[in-house]
């Protein structure tokens, strides 16, 4: 009896441990925070979304999003607003310290975020779209364009119980408002100078999450900062579509310029460093395989110019190549990453008087008539020393040549067979390459 009462006792236990564990409560670890002082590119979003995994991942109490950002790319804002709406433990974006912003993309983040805040002194909206220069979307694409992020905008505020009228003339009107106007105006949900009282005033505070509600404890926490990594730091540097062509540039010039002049070596290794962080950074933008196509088609042509006689039709070809793929290079879209014209036009037309002058320079070199060796005899004026002999160039050489040659007078080498070379007399207007 008593190992019967044992072995149902084990049972229970193993049975109700699974329970147990599941039952525990969520949120009891530290209280996070992200400190995203950058521009909205594929280097922060990267770090945004892997610190909300891990939050989640270690049981965070709160994530706190410590944001000052003038905005960036739509498509980064994008992934960062999907992964707040997904995650399972309580977010704060609060917009700090005195004197930050959260305008353009950054002001989406507000919106997306279940809780939003601002330190004294910051301002958020100007989310206007614009083209990767800065410069304005016109016609049907910039409609679009404002018309998909007013839409964003709207339903992200009606999600988190704010205004969809004042979040949606962010976008159409470029309004951007204070801190105590966007408290007022309920865009925000508290004020707080620094992270003490936000966390302060959270205490007790429920909030939505994905899968259901949550009430915010910080009594008592520690503070946990996730710092990016080298990677997301590179990438926030190099994540620019403009810089990321023109490193692409830089090291395709670098490399054709070490194989049409083999042996150079640096501008081989400049070039080739160059198109490695180019690619790193067109790994995280959206990038399109044919007009990277056509950039390299347009590097062939080029270098067959130096191998083929075509009278500069395969560098025109090259050209053109070259300009319809840095175009098409990046897949704008609603995406809005592009390169700017003020930064394409000028690049392109340096890359393709560039690879003109390398391939008219070495082109040149080919046909031009060799100045060393027995070929670079021909044309050089000689003395004639006796019937048999002419000193050519301090050295005396066997010669054939018309009857008649007198010793000191000066002729001209006409061709060259081995020891032996074939002479003719000046004419009047005769030059010479170097003198004997």
């Amino acid at each position: 009896m008593p190992r019967l009462i044992l072995s149902i006792a084990l049972a229970v236990l193993i049975l109700a441990a699974p329970a147990a564990l599941a039952a525990a409560p969520e949120g009891e670890g530290q209280v996070w925070v992200l400190e995203l002082s950058d521009t909205i590119n594929p280097g922060s979003a990267d770090y945004l979304v892997e610190g909300l995994k891990e939050a989640a991942a270690s049981q965070a109490s709160l994530v706190v999003i410590r944001l000052d950002t003038p905005g960036g790319l739509v498509s980064s804002m994008r992934q960062m607003v999907k992964a707040i709406m997904a995650s399972p433990v309580p977010v704060v974006v609060y917009t700090a310290p005195a004197g930050a912003r959260a305008t353009s993309a950054g002001a989406f983040l507000m919106l997306a975020a279940p809780l939003a805040a601002m330190a004294p002194a910051t301002h958020l909206g100007a989310a206007h779209p614009v083209g990767a220069g800065g410069q304005e979307i016109k016609g049907s694409m910039g409609e679009k364009a404002v018309s998909d992020l007013e839409a964003l905008a709207k339903s992200l505020a009606k999600q988190r119980g704010r205004d969809p009228k004042l979040a949606g003339q962010m976008v159409t009107e470029s309004k951007s408002f204070d801190a105590a106007q966007a408290r007022e105006l309920g865009l925000v949900d508290l004020v707080a100078r620094d992270l003490g009282e936000l966390l302060a005033k959270l205490q007790g505070k429920k909030v939505a999450v994905a899968g259901g509600e949550r009430v915010i404890d910080t009594k008592g926490k520690t503070l946990r900062l996730m710092a990016p990594g080298w990677r997301e730091k590179l990438l926030s540097l190099l994540a620019s579509p403009n810089l990321a062509y023109i490193l692409l540039m830089i090291g395709l010039a670098g490399v054709y310029f070490e194989l049409s002049h083999p042996g150079t070596i640096f501008p081989g290794v400049v070039g080739g460093l160059a198109l490695i962080l180019a690619f790193f950074a067109m790994s995280a933008l959206p990038v399109s395989y044919a007009g990277l196509a056509l950039i390299g088609l347009a590097v062939v042509l080029f270098f067959a110019e130096i191998k083929i006689t075509s009278y500069g039709l395969l560098s025109l070809a090259g050209a053109a190549s070259l300009i319809l793929g840095s175009i098409m290079l990046f897949r704008s879209g609603e995406t809005m990453v592009a390169v700017s014209l003020a930064v394409l036009v000028p690049t392109a037309l340096c890359v393709i008087v560039f690879f003109g002058g390398v391939a008219y320079l070495a082109g040149k070199a080919q046909l031009a008539k060799g100045v060393t060796g027995v070929e670079g005899l021909v044309g050089t004026r000689a003395v004639v020393v006796d019937a048999t002999r002419v000193r050519l160039l301090g050295e005396l050489w066997r010669y054939q040549g018309p009857k008649g040659l007198a010793p000191g007078q000066e002729v001209q080498v006409t061709a060259a067979h081995g020891l032996k070379v074939e002479v003719a007399p000046l004419d009047d207007n005769g030059g010479s390459k170097r003198i004997a």
